[in-house]
């Protein structure tokens, strides 16, 4: 199995080649040239361990491995450092289905696809004979580079960079990544948001000069976060897991079509559940919820992608971007494949901050609904979910689950809400939607007021967090990048 690049046509590499780049050379991102069509049997996938279900995945995107390559990775990868044997457990409450992708070691969904992906991009090195050191370059909206700095912690060969938005995480988030321990970890806080942060790593991506330099120091640039096919293909699983769960439990029969409502930012989230209808899951709709940055809503609304608007920080932070990266993916594979046309809109986005498409490609979407829910909105699902079901959920799952509240008449089949972060990681936001007055609380009192509430214990990520020493925080300007990841990997 092939993969292209969104930009150009002719540059066509193998999964292992497009893991170890991290993005296209031209700046395009790489898709599969075709999509494979999986053998499915629900009545077998149903006993299937989240192990099995991601090796046959897995093994549909990923033939240069081999059997064994892959095997080993899934076995690193899905493990201990999960806190359930389910990895990915389906939860019934308020008359819906969730889907908890928090139980690894960072308490988010992160964890799901960067949990393998160090596996997968040093597997990957072996099969190129590549004897370069990675660099990894990462902007973080608040999980991924978390999540990504423990997965690549001490990893040899490697080097991992994580630029976050000074001010535009949790608490929570920021201490996560400033505790985490590895030689080869860096993390710096910039003064921007997160959309700055992002285009200044693509840039630098695409700075030929500066690539060529690294090269001559035995060093190439990756990327963790999920422009990277290493990171996007594993969360395809999930979703076939979780549909498995429900013919399981007996919530469905296997063929009945299921719905997918996804908090979404970059889009790689809601693109794999994209990915996984293509290849064969029996999908209905999927609802791309966004929060009150609305970008995405306002693109399958009008047809109209405008990035020219403020940026709004907001409880759920992770899904606080305009220019979300993934959106790439699905506008080219709309668009047929048309390399030419995506780059000219692409082109548009960057120099005016917007584009559009006609009306017969808007029509493509079909699949997919789109909502909104407000600040407001996000608390008050916080608290209603937790007064109807005693079921306490993050913003981002919660922003979900408001959006799938107000499309319940577009919909006919079964929801399930795609629950991307543990409560934990945003207690103060939690608390204030439960009317828990925080201000004079310290993040400890926090935690201990949630885990009274939620009746849950600690994850050992929240544990490891109260224990560890933290980095010095380091704050830079979004000029100074390029001179700060020379300095790094010099």
């Amino acid at each position: 199995m092939m993969y292209k690049s969104t930009r150009d046509e002719n540059n066509v590499v193998t999964a292992s080649q497009a893991i170890l780049q991290g993005l296209a050379d031209d700046g395009g991102l790489y898709v599969p040239v075709d999509l494979p069509k999986l053998e499915i049997n629900f009545q077998e996938l149903k006993d299937y361990t989240y192990q099995e279900m991601a090796f046959k995945v897995l093994r549909e995107f990923l033939d240069d491995f081999s059997d064994e390559q892959l095997q080993a990775c899934i076995d690193g990868a899905y493990d201990e450092k999960f806190d359930s044997e389910l990895i990915a457990p389906l939860k019934g409450a308020d008359g819906n289905y969730y889907l908890e992708l928090f139980h690894g070691s960072t308490i988010a969904f992160k964890d799901m696809a960067l949990s393998i992906l160090p596996y997968l991009m040093t597997t990957a090195g072996t099969i190129n004979n590549n004897e370069n050191d990675i660099v990894i370059l990462t902007a973080t909206s608040g999980d991924t580079g978390k999540a990504a700095m423990a997965g690549f912690a001490d990893v040899p060969g490697t080097e991992i960079i994580v630029f976050y938005p000074n001010g535009g995480v949790s608490s929570i988030q920021e201490r996560q990544m400033l505790t985490q321990t590895g030689d080869n970890t860096h993390v710096l806080a910039v003064e921007g948001n997160f959309d700055d942060a992002q285009t200044k790593v693509k840039e630098l991506f695409n700075d030929r000069e500066f690539r060529a330099e690294l090269l001559e120091s035995g060093k190439q640039f990756s990327s963790a976060n999920s422009m990277n096919i290493g990171r996007l293909v594993p969360q395809i699983v999930y979703y076939f897991y979780a549909y498995a769960q429900l013919v399981k439990q007996n919530e469905i029969q296997a063929g009945d079509l299921v719905d997918f409502v996804v908090p979404t930012g970059n889009f790689g989230n809601i693109l794999a559940a994209y990915y996984a209808k293509e290849i064969g899951l029996p999908v209905g709709k999927l609802i791309c919820a966004s929060n009150d940055n609305t970008v995405l809503y306002d693109f399958f609304e009008t047809g109209e992608y405008n990035a020219k608007r403020d940026f709004i920080l907001t409880i759920s932070p992770s899904m606080d971007i305009l220019i979300s990266s993934n959106f790439e993916r699905l506008l080219y594979h709309m668009l047929g494949d048309d390399t030419a046309k995506l780059t000219e809109l692409m082109t548009s986005l960057k120099e005016t901050g917007a584009y559009s498409v006609d009306a017969s490609t808007h029509a493509k979407f079909a699949d997919f609904l789109a909502q909104f829910a407000t600040e407001e909105e996000t608390m008050e699902e916080i608290k209603a979910v937790y007064d109807s079901a005693n079921y306490v959920i993050d913003p981002h799952t919660a922003v979900a689950a408001k959006v799938g509240r107000k499309l319940v008449e577009n919909r006919q089949n079964p929801l399930v809400i795609v629950s991307t972060a543990s409560p934990y990681k945003f207690p103060e936001a939690v608390l204030n939607a439960l009317d828990i007055e925080t201000t004079a609380m310290s993040d400890e009192d926090m935690l201990a007021d949630l885990k009274a509430k939620s009746n849950v214990e600690y994850p050992e990520a929240i544990i490891e967090l109260q224990e560890a020493a933290s980095r010095d925080r380091q704050v830079i300007e979004v000029a100074d990048m390029k001179d700060q990841v020379r300095y790094i990997v010099k």
